[in-house]
């Protein structure tokens, strides 16, 4: 979202040179997530989508590859490891649970695929850890794709991110099962 905000117009390059206008489905400030769709006719049929991946299946260690374009360096691939995993990060004021990865993020790959070794989407690019004015190299954050699935998919049909659901009950797991600690009336 932070990619597109303000913006008037927005356009995809492709691989091939060709410019495409690309228009605003929906966006949500809060997770930093923004939903854009090419207009049919003007080759949106015919792109491949990139398959998306299970961020929860993901472990430390685990090699991810991060495409942007950095500097307008279009089509910049790095590659890293998953750092760390649900790492609670501050993003301009708000906490954000995210992907830590040491794959080299720039400005310019905001908004960009992190992809696991079988070439599944398991994140969006969405920030570098700075110091001041100083950028700290290999404290890359991805969005997780466990996390944006449900986002999106409220975006896609209400435009908006809908309140997550609450049971009103507070559980703790016990030797044989969920102990319930609480209920809300």
């Amino acid at each position: 979202y932070h990619v597109i905000r303000g913006g008037r117009s927005c356009s995809v390059t492709l691989d091939t040179g060709a410019v495409l206008e690309v228009c605003y489905v929906a966006g949500d400030e809060n997770s930093d997530l923004a939903v854009l769709k090419v207009p049919d006719g003007e080759l949106g049929e015919s792109l491949p989508a990139a398959p998306f991946g299970d961020s929860e299946l993901l472990v430390v260690g685990d090699p991810v590859y991060a495409i942007g374009a950095p500097r307008r360096l279009r089509g910049t691939l790095t590659n890293g490891i998953i750092s760390a995993i649900d790492r609670d990060i501050e993003v301009e004021g708000r906490t954000m649970t995210l992907l830590q990865t040491n794959a080299a993020l720039n400005s310019g790959n905001s908004g960009g695929p992190l992809i696991n070794d079988q070439g599944r989407v398991v994140g969006i690019n969405v920030a570098k850890y700075m110091s001041g004015r100083d950028s700290v190299e290999g404290l890359g954050f991805a969005i997780p794709t466990a996390y944006l699935e449900r986002i999106v998919n409220d975006l896609l049909e209400w435009g908006e991110v809908q309140p997550e659901p609450l049971i009103g009950v507070m559980v703790i797991a016990g030797e044989r099962g969920l102990l319930v600690k609480s209920v809300n009336p």
